[in-house]
């Protein structure tokens, strides 16, 4: 068996050279990636222009041609654009699965790379201007806190006054919706578009997602107006164009599907492609700046899914533990009638409670039916149309100002971000 390296380096090839091989049957031409401790030992691996990744054995080679010398950074040291240098468009790296590798030995994922690296092999990036690249931090979503949600904004707002145009954060996809919508709450008076982008395969492998949706989401940073926090992912199972979706209304509605986030109870913001953006509906336009930071989160806030069987005696000690709790309801907003008397007490004791649905498409009407009529009598917030994660994120962000009851249902009643939808929209489900 040849060992790949061992040619690669006698004719003078590295990891960035693109380079274009010869088989019997077909030409690849691509840029060369370095080797993981995980590659076959005779397999080089090519990052195509259409964004895949192929794998090609050594030994089946005829001829290598090097088209165009380059470089690239190693994967796993952070590195970063000084502070002081301008760019037309900031990535700000957090980890998840588009900054990952698959561990051939194990079939795990690791969240290692970071933006520089990943960044390096994407070719149509070179032709939307100069970038800046930050590492925030490297961890999968799921590991999440709402610091990290504050730590992300201030970098937002570091660049937007670095004077970029727009600011893509890359970001695991299982909690993405709940970093919008913190994000979109945080950043008050945006002068260009934040748009969020993950990949529900990591970025090695050949059905990655990752390359159209940052192709995408640049776009949207470099030459959209939008001045709201947005998540850009794919819109089909195909690589033909993406979805822009509001941040505070967007939900992964499948675990593995490359088309897994839809806009919930509203259309999408746009659909784009690496070469059009098509506006679908309304959006907040961007600002003169400049970028402001509203406050934080109070983070003793619970998230709580009814179910039938739920004790009363349980979600009473919740509220001993919480300072306030969003319930996902059944139906309109609904919960046991045996559990009213507990919200009652609560609300009594200076503490929230807001209702959304399990439903997620359409909305909380706590007055057609008696139990509703009850939660309302027992103190509830109708959480309108909310998802339930971007009622649980508002109610933090709202009790980071207040702890005062009627303030909190005052605030959480009032249309922010486009959280809560003015009118009904007709719209497909999924």
């Amino acid at each position: 068996m040849k060992i790949a390296d061992d040619i690669l380096n006698k004719i003078g090839i590295k990891p960035g050279d693109r380079i274009r091989v010869y088989r019997d049957d077909c030409v690849f031409e691509g840029i060369i990636l370095p080797r993981t401790e995980y590659d076959d030992l005779d397999i080089i691996v090519l990052k195509l222009d259409n964004g895949y990744n192929i794998g090609v054995s050594i030994n089946k080679v005829k001829k290598i041609e090097v088209i165009e010398k380059g470089s690239f950074k190693e994967a796993y040291e952070i590195q970063e654009s000084p502070k002081d240098e301008r760019g037309d468009i900031a990535f700000i790296g957090t980890g998840g699965t588009i900054a990952s590798y698959v561990d051939y030995k194990t079939g795990a994922v690791h969240s290692k790379m970071t933006v520089e690296a990943l960044l390096d092999t994407y070719k149509p990036l070179r032709e939307m201007g100069k970038i800046r690249i930050r590492q925030a931090m490297s961890k999968f979503s799921e590991n999440m806190t709402p610091n990290d949600w504050i730590k992300i904004a201030e970098y937002v707002r570091e660049e937007f006054n670095n004077g970029v145009k727009g600011v893509v954060v890359l970001h695991g996809t299982d909690t993405m919706s709940y970093t919008s919508a913190a994000l979109s709450f945080l950043l008050d008076n945006l002068p260009g578009p934040v748009t969020l982008v993950g990949a529900q395969r990591s970025s090695d492998r050949p059905s990655t997602d990752a390359y159209l949706n940052v192709i995408c989401a640049s776009k949207v940073a470099k030459e959209s107006d939008i001045g709201e926090v947005v998540v850009t992912m794919h819109a089909t199972i195909s690589d033909d164009y993406c979805y822009v979706h509001r941040g505070v209304k967007v939900r992964k509605m499948h675990s593995s599907r490359r088309d897994a986030f839809k806009s919930i109870n509203v259309p999408p913001i746009a659909k784009v492609t690496p070469k059009k953006i098509e506006y679908l509906s309304e959006y907040r336009k961007a600002s003169v700046g400049p970028i402001r930071l509203t406050g934080g989160f109070h983070e003793n806030v619970g998230l709580v899914f009814y179910y039938p069987g739920l004790k009363a005696d349980i979600l009473s000690k919740l509220y001993d533990i919480f300072d306030g709790i969003v319930i996902a309801g059944t139906g309109l907003g609904h919960v046991h009638e045996d559990l009213i008397p507990i919200i009652k007490r609560a609300t009594d004791e200076g503490k929230p409670t807001v209702i959304t649905t399990q439903c997620l498409y359409g909305r909380v009407n706590l007055f057609v039916y008696s139990t509703g009529r009850r939660l309302l009598k027992a103190g509830v917030i109708p959480g309108e149309d909310m998802l339930p994660e971007v009622a649980y994120v508002k109610l933090m962000w709202v009790m980071n100002k207040t702890r005062d009851l009627e303030k909190i249902r005052e605030l959480m009643l009032m249309n922010f971000r486009g959280e809560i939808s003015e009118r009904r929209v007709a719209h497909e489900l999924p």
